[in-house]
């Protein structure tokens, strides 16, 4: 699953395939820089500000870990209708940093806001003045160590400096790899549809790798829209398309600190006005929105730290909704199914093992399981079917679906991961340097 990076310098694709990079160029209304502030060892972007000039409406989702990071408690006190700026660190996650790690927030908020209102005097007819409560953060990366506060500090005029208000796909892959902690690859994903008779995009990029499991967000996601919709709308489509998106997903079975998905409005295209999300003018927008997160998630997993292969854990005809998500994380969880798929062990006994502990009752007559198109289970015993040596080839391939009948019901849920490799225990082995 490697990507070769050169192509997405020559190409000119807006395909959502996940070993495609797809070519996001200019939405209005949105200010990118990018720029490393020596968060890191080696030189590398790590800081990242997207600028809202003229305010954007929007709404997130957060981890629910019970310690959260020092930026999600900022941003949980933001009221501001209308966000003017998201400052992106990388490197350092400032979480469980207490007291001082909140007010190296506030003091970034408090210097950034200025630097912006001075740029507003510059750029705009009408300067407005942005206060720090405008503005939102996001950190991902080590837990536990001083926020850099100063590091950051010091460089966030050149910062301001360098927004670019007309973006081009170079910026874009720029940002997306300013915001990368172990990820190998960027994470970007574009849709363009229609609310009603207007044209409007939909933009999304991503970071994550490990410590991917959903628990509300599931690491970071930033999705950007010409569109003119509130933050009420927002909030509502975010909450309906999280759940088969970023809240299907699962690396390795850890919850961060510092989940985050936010989506903005910039309200540039002057489409009919939404009131309701069941309004069928934003079915189509409704749509692509779901298949944005779902592209970005999707990345997400095949980018796990160390993965070799992408899991797709499809749970079918269920009781209930609830159970047949339980059924699918309890298979996609399991390191004896991850470690069996990397081996390229068709070892379907661990999938069995992992449909049990889930602790679901079960109707094992109506139980059917298939390994991509190579039935192993039918009506709960060895499918006459079955072909090891046909299954060994299967298991070859980059990308291994499981998809378990239940027969008991009629809800579906689908689960994507990653196999465990020995490279995922050298990353986190090392993950600090």
């Amino acid at each position: 699953m490697v990507i070769n990076i050169n192509s997405f310098f020559s190409s000119k694709n807006k395909s959502s395939n996940i070993g495609d990079f797809q070519d996001l160029e200019h939405i209005d209304g949105v200010g990118v820089s990018s720029l490393s502030a020596n968060l890191y060892s080696n030189k590398r972007d790590d800081l990242v500000l997207f600028y809202f000039r003229n305010g954007a409406n929007h709404a997130s989702v957060y981890t629910q870990s019970k310690i959260v990071s020092e930026n999600i408690k900022w941003n949980l006190k933001i009221k501001s209708k209308k966000i003017k700026a998201l400052l992106i660190n990388t490197r350092n996650a400032n979480a469980f940093t207490g007291k001082a790690g909140f007010n190296g927030i506030k003091e970034l908020a408090e210097e950034l806001s200025k630097l912006l209102t001075e740029k507003q005097k510059l750029d705009e007819e009408k300067p407005n003045k942005i206060e720090p409560k405008d503005l939102l953060f996001a950190s991902t990366g080590t837990i536990g160590e001083e926020f850099p506060t100063d590091k950051i500090k010091s460089n966030l005029n050149k910062l301001v400096e360098n927004i670019k208000y007309t973006q081009n796909k170079y910026i874009w892959i720029k940002a997306s790899m300013g915001i990368l902690t172990t990820d190998l690859k960027p994470k970007l994903a574009l849709e363009e549809c229609k609310i009603g008779k207007s044209n409007v995009k939909i933009y999304g990029l991503a970071k994550g790798s490990g410590m991917i499991f959903p628990n509300m967000a599931t690491t970071l996601g930033f999705i950007f829209t010409d569109a003119s919709l509130s933050s009420g709308i927002l909030k509502q489509l975010l909450k309906k398309n999280i759940t088969n998106t970023f809240n299907a997903i699962s690396c390795d079975g850890d919850t961060s600190t510092n989940d985050m998905v936010s989506v903005f409005s910039t309200c540039k295209v002057n489409n009919i006005k939404i009131k309701n999300i069941n309004d069928k003018r934003l079915s189509e927008f409704d749509k692509c929105l779901n298949s944005v997160l779902l592209s970005l998630a999707k990345r997400v997993v095949s980018d796990g730290e160390g993965a070799s292969k992408f899991i797709t854990v499809s749970i079918n005809n269920a009781k209930n909704k609830e159970d047949a998500k339980k059924i699918a994380f309890s298979i996609a969880n399991s390191p004896l199914v991850k470690t069996a798929i990397a081996g390229e062990d068709c070892n379907f006994g661990r999938v069995i093992m992992a449909l049990g502990k889930a602790n679901i009752r079960l109707d094992l007559k109506k139980l059917s399981i298939k390994f991509g198109n190579h039935k192993v289970i039918e009506k709960g015993e060895k499918s006459i079917s079955y072909n090891e040596k046909e299954l060994k080839k299967y298991m070859r391939d980059e990308s291994i679906d499981l998809i378990i009948d239940l027969g008991i019901g009629n809800q579906n849920f689908t689960a994507y991961t990653m196999d465990f490799t020995k490279r995922y225990i050298e990353i986190n082995s090392d993950y600090r340097s």
